[in-house]
């Protein structure tokens, strides 16, 4: 169920049929958007946990600390657990509050663009594992998302840009109009909020129709298995990246790709260089272990039978999943994005 602001008495109605209320928010969401929060008056009392912010700390130790404090309030079953945080916030708390007592409702309250388009809807949660990520989790609907657009005033152009790669992503796989995704000067809605509500209705159709990703589903992975893999191993090299930047080099791989396996017209590969370089960061490749990226691709959950599965595209909105690709043009498609970041046209030396 997804719920706006006008929707409000429709949520207040869902909290009073539990218990008691826990929120989980990590450091950043209770500095930015938790007085917001507790200005549109939802709650008349809640107890609050509150996680260290990072992808590093999406990890089993967070999750054990959640559960502690769910058990030592006494927490029951009918309790509820409100995420109000980004991707990292709903995929921690929907796992624990799925897990614990085998089971309690959750809602999320995602505060980035990437959490309201992407993460928050679906029902996927999880945490990193050995370095992999999202390795254990659940499928687990949550009683309802939230979409407060005023929340998204609190983010930094970088994080916008970062839900911007999942908007883009959609142009590929669904409808080219997504492409032309622009940030807005607007302070109010940095973005605009209709293409907002199309991402998250086209993800929302997409989840429910394959809730446990057994086919169609599968689609939204488009750039996710480089993007995943180069998002992983900048992470534990202490480089920083933001989620939405490792899919939108992981998409310029997976469209290179796409023109070996599914015959796409290079025009579609070109013109994405120019749209990526005018809304993202250049990112230093140079020498990057490329083995190190194949073998943590050799983890990705999509794979099958030891085969590495990518989702290309034949055109605009002509997605296809299970694609097995050779090693060798993984390879060949990790050198592309190198040298396309170090191409002088673009970024300049």
């Amino acid at each position: 169920m997804i719920l706006y602001k006008n929707d409000i008495e429709k949520l207040r109605s869902l909290i009073a049929s539990h218990t008691k209320t826990f929120l989980l928010l990590d450091e950043n969401s209770e500095k930015f958007c938790l007085q917001y929060f507790n200005s549109i008056e939802l709650l008349k009392s809640y107890t609050k946990i509150v996680i260290p912010s990072g992808e590093q700390h999406k990890n089993l130790g967070t999750v054990q600390d959640v559960w502690s404090q769910l058990i030592d309030n006494h927490a029951d079953r009918k309790s509820l657990l409100i995420n109000i945080g980004g991707g990292m916030v709903t995929d921690v708390g929907g796992f624990a509050a799925s897990c614990y007592q085998r089971g309690i409702d959750f809602i999320n309250v995602p505060t980035t663009l990437l959490g309201m388009i992407d993460a928050s809807v679906g029902g996927k949660t999880g945490i990193d594992f050995q370095g992999l990520k999202n390795q254990i989790g659940v499928f687990s609907q949550p009683l309802a998302v939230v979409i407060l657009f005023e929340l998204l005033e609190t983010l930094s152009k970088r994080e916008l840009l970062s839900g911007l790669a999942e908007i883009i992503k959609y142009g590929f796989i669904v409808d080219k109009e997504f492409l032309t995704a622009k940030l807005l000067d607007n302070p109010v809605n940095p973005v605009d909020p209709v293409l907002i509500k199309k991402a998250i209705d086209v993800k929302n159709e997409i989840t429910r129709n394959d809730v446990n990703e057994k086919g169609l589903r599968k689609i939204l992975n488009f750039g996710h298995t480089i993007g995943h893999a180069l998002e992983t191993y900048l992470i534990d090299n202490h480089k920083e990246i933001r989620h939405g930047e490792g899919v939108a080099m992981g998409m310029l791989s997976a469209l290179y790709l796409s023109e070996k396996y599914c015959g796409l017209n290079h025009q579609i590969t070109s013109d994405y260089k120019d749209l990526y370089a005018e809304n993202f960061n250049r990112f230093d490749l140079n020498g990057i272990p490329v083995e190190e990226l194949m073998e943590i691709m050799r983890h990705d959950k999509k794979n099958e039978g030891g085969d590495i599965r990518f989702v290309l595209i034949e055109d605009y909105g002509k997605p296809v999943y299970d694609v097995v690709v050779k090693p060798e043009d993984i390879v060949d498609s990790i050198n592309y994005l190198i040298d396309y970041q170090n191409d002088a046209n673009y970024w300049g030396k």
